[in-house]
């Protein structure tokens, strides 16, 4: 077994690129914990993250509320891994077709995005995206076990 470690800049970028399922915090009230939820994301290392939400979901109202969020992302194999990122919104746009596509093709086998897309068009109404600038990191390896 290998010690935990602090991973480096371009570790923890690249893990946090790889499609995992997200865990975005955001303070929504002063007197309660954190609003956790999972939810899917898209990053490139270096670059900003993305989220999409509804518009006027609760995440949504606290987002905008707070003007910033984190996000973390955990595996188990081969290692115990984990990054976490937290920083300030530094925009929101009005969601399309093509970010929609490519969430769902992030996540999805290639066979099953069209109809995702087609469901979350239809079925799921507006989302808008939203951006964050990735400001202070959290980062480990704790070996395998």
């Amino acid at each position: 077994m290998v010690g935990p470690m602090t991973l480096s800049i371009g570790e923890r970028e690249q893990f946090l690129a790889e499609p995992h399922i997200g865990a975005l915090s955001v303070v929504e009230r002063p007197d309660r914990a954190p609003l956790t939820v999972p939810i899917w994301y898209q990053y490139t290392p270096g670059g900003e993250l993305w989220v999409r939400t509804g518009p006027d979901s609760r995440k949504a109202r606290a987002i905008r509320a707070a003007g910033r969020f984190s996000l973390m992302v955990q595996r188990t194999e081969p290692t115990v891994r984990y990054v976490s990122v937290e920083g300030p919104v530094i925009r929101t746009e009005p969601d399309s077709r093509e970010r929609s596509w490519e969430m769902a093709a992030r996540y999805l086998p290639q066979d099953k995005v069209a109809d995702f897309v087609e469901f979350d068009q239809a079925q799921l109404g507006a989302h808008v995206v939203i951006y964050l600038q990735p400001e202070h990191w959290v980062s480990a390896d704790l070996g395998s076990f």
